[in-house]
């Protein structure tokens, strides 16, 4: 019995890190949904939410007015979450060069600040971006040229992440890996989330708008529901800087988990495979499957140990768990320029994993996270 429990749990790992994109790669051998991308502009709101941002607003600003689109179609709104800074006035400062401001008038979280917006914007189109994220001239008319498709209900841009001296984390690594499975879901079927950084959606999707979810997840859910399609775009590229700090960045992991989790036990119905058919086993295999990964690691390891007089294999099996788990500890705690190479993707998986664990210990206990501070870059 210990033995079955030790591999139905290592055989669900693997089925979420790798099983579930080699099935999607062979879905896409099979069956390629390409988005048939237009030269259309349709009237679109930029949204740019933020909260105390006195210090990158003005840059973030000067970006989207730099942003390649066709003159009187493109409308800049930034929803301020109540600051108490100097962010709203600087805002100000550009209303002359077409930018409005949309306050809320208490700091009651992103998703409150940006229903303001959605109920302000005139466009067909929405676009969102935080401040952190510099885009490239030609991004919103990347992702805008997307809906030309009439399967297509909300756009994902590419995460294109930097550390300060420019080389490649562990992050980076887990990013690239991402952005591969996103793009098999696209070529499949449908996303299972956004990059909440910079995506694009129809008007009509972001309602019912959420003020207590995630809008980025319930906006892709909302298309799927309304008989759209998610899809991410290659050439529409989000560029932000990397957490440094391993306190702050595991705060952001239990945060994004605990919102994820929240979403998703409000529209359980999509799990569904008889209505939702295929984006059903999607939405199970990559989120619900990868929030369930630690209790599998935990089952494995314990039932390893009892193990490890059965047979020389389960034996060398649970040393090699010890190895990795002992690696991921070190590079944790090591000085950031030792951790460079091998240490760095079994500390990040390790910083993955426990972030979900207690996500769902904060979960249970009723933490929501509707409103916190931006993590600092």
């Amino acid at each position: 019995m210990l033995a079955l429990l030790f591999w139905l749990s290592v055989a669900f790992v693997l089925y979420a890190y790798i099983g579930y994109p080699l099935i999607l790669m062979a879905l896409a051998s099979l069956r390629c949904h390409p988005v048939r991308k237009g030269s259309t502009t349709p009237t679109a709101s930029f949204i740019i939410t933020a909260y105390n941002e006195q210090t990158r607003i003005s840059q973030k600003i000067l970006n989207t007015l730099h942003l390649e689109y066709p003159k009187g179609r493109l409308e800049i709104l930034v929803a301020s979450d109540g600051s108490t800074d100097a962010t709203d006035d600087i805002v100000q400062s550009f209303q002359e060069r077409g930018v409005t401001l949309v306050r809320a008038p208490k700091h009651q979280g992103k998703e409150n600040a940006q229903k303001y917006a959605v109920e302000r914007a005139s466009g067909e189109i929405l676009v969102f971006s935080d401040v952190a994220t510099i885009l490239e001239p030609k991004a919103v008319l990347n992702i805008v040229s997307n809906f030309s498709d009439p399967t297509v209900g909300c756009v994902s841009s590419v995460d294109q992440l930097i550390d300060p001296d420019g080389t490649i984390s562990g992050e980076g690594a887990y990013v690239r890996y991402e952005m591969h499975l996103r793009r098999l879901e696209s070529q499949v079927n449908s996303l299972v989330g956004l990059s909440g950084s910079f995506f694009a959606a129809r008007k009509e999707v972001c309602y019912p708008w959420h003020t207590d979810l995630q809008s980025d997840f319930v906006t892709l859910l909302n298309s799927v529901t309304q008989g759209f399609r998610g899809v991410l775009d290659p050439d529409s590229k989000g560029y932000y800087k990397n957490i440094t700090s391993e306190k702050r960045e595991l705060e952001r992991k239990i945060r994004t988990v605990v919102r994820g989790i929240s979403v998703l036990m409000r529209h359980l119905s999509l799990l569904n495979p008889l209505r939702y058919r295929l984006f059903s086993w999607q939405l199970f295999s990559h989120k619900l499957c990868r929030w369930l990964v630690p209790a599998s690691l935990v089952l494995a390891f314990a039932s390893n140990l009892f193990l490890t007089t059965a047979s020389g294999l389960l034996a060398t099996l649970f040393v090699l768990q010890l190895g990795f788990y002992g690696l991921g500890v070190l590079g944790l705690f090591a000085l950031s320029p030792v951790r460079r190479g091998f240490l760095i993707l079994p500390s990040y998986f390790l910083l993955t994993n426990w972030a979900i664990i207690v996500a769902w210990y904060r979960y249970a206990h009723g933490d929501r996270y509707r409103v916190w501070q931006p993590s600092a870059r």
